[in-house]
């Protein structure tokens, strides 16, 4: 081979060299720029809230007598069981709602006499929500009965189908969040593409009218709220 022929298969070698450089440069930072683009997302919070009633009541009550000997105290306590129990009847519930759940004995001595008090502790537990809401309207009954209920006695109501609205709480979040970054991505001149990651936070249960306690045991009325943040592919 002769050396011009020589230079020019090494022209022809730099420019093919060349070109591939130039193709490989190009193809790269297309690459880049679409996976840059596919990068592109935006979170955002989406909320769900549900108002529902408690299908749950629960009343712990307790109360107690004092005197001076053990026969007597007892003999007080089984009288204002029967007149517990005559009340909660009155009013249409089952027996077997009612149960006790424990009680007390103490006794101490004040200048040489000694004094005994006895607290019985009853438990009363119900689906019922508007039975178990009249017992608590009309409990002054109990004092016209000769019972007394001690502090901290009071009905707690429940919401225990959570799992039921869980499902569709959650997807109405999402639709929030959703159109949160519609918005977004409205604002920006982007589009909104699929879900890039996503945590669903937690549930909460309160008093709907923002009253009754913690997590509103104290009302059968309740608002339960979830949120959701959810991280979009932006297009």
């Amino acid at each position: 081979m002769g050396w011009e022929m020589r230079d020019k298969v090494l022209l022809a070698s730099a420019a093919l060299l060349a070109l591939g450089t130039v193709a490989g440069g190009y193809l790269l930072g297309d690459g880049l720029k679409r996976a840059k683009a596919a990068d592109r997302s935006v979170t955002v919070r989406g909320l769900a809230e549900k108002d529902v009633t408690a299908d749950l009541a629960t009343w712990s009550i307790s109360y107690s007598a004092t005197g001076f000997d053990l026969p007597t105290v007892r003999s007080e306590i089984d009288a204002n069981t029967r007149e517990l129990r005559a009340y909660f009847e009155g009013l249409g519930f089952k027996p077997e709602e009612l149960k006790p759940t424990g009680a007390g004995v103490n006794q101490w001595l004040n200048n040489g006499v000694s004094t005994i008090t006895v607290t019985q502790r009853m438990l009363l537990r119900t689906t019922d929500i508007a039975r178990a809401q009249k017992a608590v309207a009309q409990q002054f009954d109990l004092v016209r009965r000769g019972v007394t209920l001690q502090e901290g006695s009071g009905m707690r109501y429940s919401f225990t189908k959570l799992n039921d609205i869980k499902p569709q709480m959650v997807a109405a979040a999402t639709r929030d969040a959703r159109n949160a970054a519609e918005q977004f991505a409205k604002d920006s001149g982007a589009g909104v593409g699929g879900i890039k990651s996503a945590t669903q936070g937690y549930f909460s249960i309160e008093a709907r009218d923002g009253e009754g306690g913690e997590g509103g045991s104290d009302t059968p009325y309740k608002k339960v709220r979830v949120v959701t943040t959810v991280d979009f592919y932006l297009r």
